[in-house]
């Protein structure tokens, strides 16, 4: 038995020895990827600078073909690539992108078969993957039945993460749509409640840094994924629950062989400035179709946030849309309802009367099918070829900018082609597409061109529904910038003047908590080429003049991102740049106040400054500062209060970064 027993030893001993360990390194040789057939089973490790981000990780995946993640060996590696990729994206945080990464690719064999190769790209601050799968034998297609892909992090690492809700519930039995709290510094060893994470996650690995994990270019071609927490710091990636679209539809995707699978991203740095600024969700997808037209993006006003249903009205949209014309914006979103309030007869009479105005509309759809209760209309369109098709050709006649597609609830593939479907349908049609009660987009501004805009967050709509929401709303506008908001666009819905969330803007139901000067700022924070702002046409006459001028002139597309300071949940502070305008935007939920100095480099110290401030009271007003001759200046911001900071435009001599 010994001498067995020694033998198996030194044979483990030898497979051990004989392990295939190849690294792959970033442009600037800081990130590095380590990838291992240690063992017989796939892995990979991830370094920045010489410290460990992410320990030995699972690789590899079970296939109704087969168990590809243990008995492999990496019998190939390709040599590395250099790219240099730059493209111009105008909807998503960095207009112009300049790319570089090293790519390399991996082949792992098991009984002497190549079963798949795995490809990783390495960015100075990201890491991207993706599985590349081949036929077997005579099989030129498959089942994914499990991933083992997973990430170790190190030991007291702590979480920032959005626990997944369960299936078939919420409001009509629309969940999962991407809308619980995120749990700021939790500890690991978590599984959120019960059903994993969704994407993105964030991690705080003590104090040598962050790492920000998510997946992009999901299509028509896969499942959407989340994050299942297990012992030991691991997170492996999870499918779509069963339960989900009544239990209908397979929550493992089917490929057709060859195929790849969505790319997973890591972002890793040293402080929270690749996270915030990455962009590496674009940078890994292409375009899957042309644009059909240059597509007008935009701000715009919205009734539903402040008036709910009963404002869906004729006489309440055309006041809506004098309100947008008077602020110069370019659009109006019609919600719920509106074929039984106001009937396909009065939509083109609304939208020939925008026209005359300068402001298109959008209008909201029942994403419908057999997942959801949800009974608001217009319904039994958007999920049918046929129907959606021709009601997009009578949006297309009668002026229609774009949709708002609500109400999916569902991560699996077969929801998946859905959302392709509809994008594809409207891009023929020349129409922008928001999603709304859904998951979060992958990639999607660079994938589908006419794509606008995600939820995929507890959006503002919360805030009309319950107190706690408003109590909690600078908590929750100092997580987005660093978890949600990194990855895609974030169609929110908020910066509110309204003090009460009612048409009279009279005490009854919530009251917002926060100052005029946050609602400013948030404008700037958050992130969406679209935005429909809760501003409602009585602003005209109670909020603050300066306010309301700040909240005519504010772009919704950015040319330009830079994190200047802050921490998840508690404060943050970023600068946003379109043309040769500057936006410095900061924010505090602590209670007590920010106190800190700014080095703001943007600008120089000749430069006159707009300041929008608040007081100890929340009282805003608009100053004009200047820079010290080091660019910085001293600022305080209380407890659900902000700063607003930009160049005045009349003496523009802010500079890019």
């Amino acid at each position: 038995m010994n001498r067995i027993y020694l033998l198996l030893s030194a044979c483990l001993l030898a497979l051990q020895a004989e392990a295939t360990d190849k690294t792959l390194h970033s442009p600037d040789g800081k990130l590095s990827v380590t990838v291992s057939d240690r063992n017989g089973k796939p892995s990979y490790s991830v370094a920045y600078d010489g410290t460990t981000f992410l320990l030995d990780s699972p690789l590899g995946m079970q296939t109704s073909l087969g168990d590809f993640s243990q008995g492999m060996t990496m019998t190939e590696a390709t040599g590395v690539a250099s790219l240099d990729k730059r493209y111009e994206l105008p909807t998503i945080k960095q207009r112009w992108t300049a790319y570089k990464a090293n790519r390399q690719s991996f082949t792992f064999s098991q009984d002497g078969k190549r079963r798949f190769d795995i490809v990783f790209q390495v960015s100075d601050r990201d890491v991207a993957f993706r599985y590349r799968l081949y036929p077997q034998g005579d099989s030129h297609s498959c089942v994914m039945l499990k991933e083992a892909t997973g990430f170790v992090l190190p030991q007291g690492t702590t979480t920032f993460l959005c626990p997944q809700s369960k299936a078939m519930g919420g409001f009509a039995r629309t969940w999962p749509s991407y809308e619980t709290n995120y749990v700021p510094d939790d500890i690991m060893g978590k599984n959120g409640e019960g059903e994993g994470y969704s994407f993105p996650c964030l991690f705080r690995c003590g104090d040598e840094g962050w790492v920000l994990i998510s997946e992009t270019g999901t299509d028509s071609g896969y499942c959407a994924c989340r994050l299942i927490g297990q012992e030991g710091g691991l997170y492996t990636i999870g499918f779509p629950q069963a339960a989900e679209m009544n239990g209908l539809g397979s929550a493992n995707p089917g490929l057709s062989l060859p195929a790849e699978t969505p790319w997973r991203t890591i972002t890793v740095g040293r402080d929270l400035a690749p996270i915030v600024e990455t962009t590496v969700a674009w940078d890994v997808v292409s375009p899957k179709y042309k644009a059909s037209q240059t597509y007008q993006y935009g701000k715009g006003s919205w009734s539903w946030i402040i008036g709910m249903d009963a404002s869906t009205n004729f006489e309440e949209q055309m006041r809506y849309i004098d309100f947008s014309a008077a602020m110069g914006y370019q659009s109006v979103l019609i919600d719920a309802w509106w074929d039984k309030q106001i009937g396909y007869d009065r939509i083109e009479q609304l939208a020939m009367y925008g026209k005359q105005k300068g402001v298109a509309l959008y209008l909201w759809y029942n994403s419908n099918g057999y997942w959801n209760d949800a009974p608001q209309t217009p319904k039994g369109i958007m999920d049918n070829t046929i129907s959606r098709r021709k009601e997009m050709a009578w949006m297309k006649r009668i002026g229609i900018r774009g949709i708002k597609v609500d109400f999916f609830g569902s991560d699996k593939q077969e929801m998946m082609k859905l959302y392709e479907d509809i994008l594809t349908d409207a891009n023929d049609f020349g129409l922008l597409v928001i999603f709304h009660g859904c998951t979060l987009p992958r990639g999607w501004e660079r994938m589908y061109p006419n794509y606008a805009a995600s939820e995929a967050v507890l959006a503002s709509e919360n805030l009309n529904f319950n107190q706690s929401s408003c109590d909690n709303e600078a908590r929750n506008a100092c997580l987005h910038p660093f978890i949600r908001n990194t990855v895609g666009s974030m169609d929110f819905g908020g910066s509110a003047l309204n003090r009460y969330y009612n048409a009279q803007n009279q005490p009854g139901g919530s009251r917002r908590v926060t100052s005029d000067v946050f609602a400013l700022a948030t404008a700037v924070l958050f992130q969406s080429p679209v935005q429909h702002f809760a501003l409602a046409p009585n602003n005209l006459q109670d909020a603050p003049a300066w306010a309301m001028d700040f909240m005519k002139e504010v772009p919704s597309t950015w040319d330009e991102v830079k994190f200047i300071d802050g921490y998840p949940g508690q404060y943050v502070i970023l600068a946003r740049r379109k043309a040769d305008t500057w936006y410095i935007a900061g924010i505090n939920a602590r209670k007590e106040p920010l106190k800190t100095i700014l080095y703001l480099p943007m600008f120089s110290s000749v430069d006159n400054l707009r300041c929008y401030s608040d007081d100890k009271n929340l009282n805003g007003s608009l100053k004009t500062l200047k820079l010290n001759r080091k660019l910085e200046v001293k600022i305080e911001i209380p407890q659900n209060g902000a700063i607003v900071i930009a160049n005045e435009k009349e003496n523009i001599q802010a500079r890019k970064l």
